[in-house]
């Protein structure tokens, strides 16, 4: 039996990834999103988060014991160094997490299923995909989200953006892209269009690999 494809999807801050994620999902496709997974490493009794907590020390703690994610994006933010050694940390638990998630997908009967990732190329995730799919707007509307949505001012937002992967070079590397600027309908018309395209491609491998 041929493995459902798995598709990609990435954007900046702001882009919408989990938007379209959940418009994919409403026409029965499932997926799995790498920050769900990177928080699910770090919770209390994970050895990801007893690992930062004694390299950082426990202000990297709320009271509860659980990961205080601000103070920690503060302290690494500036440092690359330091954010080298988390990424060092959390990337490989990250993957081996998703890889069994993805395997769940697969075992589900869909044709294809979504891995929604901001890091997906930065990380090596895009490595796992078989295809990936782009979430993009202008950075203007990516400040406007962000602020709006995570309480945070102009320039902590443009610096959020900074320091993410350029836009150019994460459209460069596209196989798709979803045009994300406009209205629930527009949206749903292009995932409905990317969704028959995927549905017919799973389906050209599966009878590709199926012949003699």
């Amino acid at each position: 039996m041929t493995p459902p494809l798995t598709i990609g999807v990435t954007g900046g801050i702001g882009a919408g990834k989990s938007a379209v994620a959940n418009a994919f999902a409403a026409l029965g496709i499932p997926w799995v999103d790498a920050d769900h997974v990177a928080r699910e490493i770090v919770e209390p009794g994970e050895p990801a988060l007893a690992e930062i907590a004694e390299h950082f020390g426990p202000e990297v703690l709320d009271a509860e014991g659980r990961l205080d994610r601000r103070t920690l994006r503060a302290i690494v933010f500036d440092a690359p160094d330091e954010r080298a050694w988390l990424e060092s940390v959390t990337h490989p638990r990250i993957r081996e997490r998703l890889l069994t998630h993805l395997e769940r997908l697969r075992a589900g009967g869909a044709p294809y299923h979504l891995l929604v990732s901001p890091l997906l190329f930065e990380s090596g995730q895009a490595r796992l995909a078989d295809r990936c799919l782009v979430v993009d707007v202008p950075e203007t509307v990516q400040v406007a989200r962000t602020t709006a949505r995570d309480d945070v001012d102009e320039a902590q937002a443009r610096a959020v953006i900074a320091a993410q992967m350029p836009r150019a070079e994460r459209l460069a590397r596209a196989d798709d892209v979803i045009d994300n600027q406009g209205d629930h309908e527009a949206l749903a018309r292009r995932v409905a269009e990317l969704d028959a395209r995927y549905r017919a491609l799973a389906a050209s491998v599966s009878t590709d690999q199926g012949s003699p």
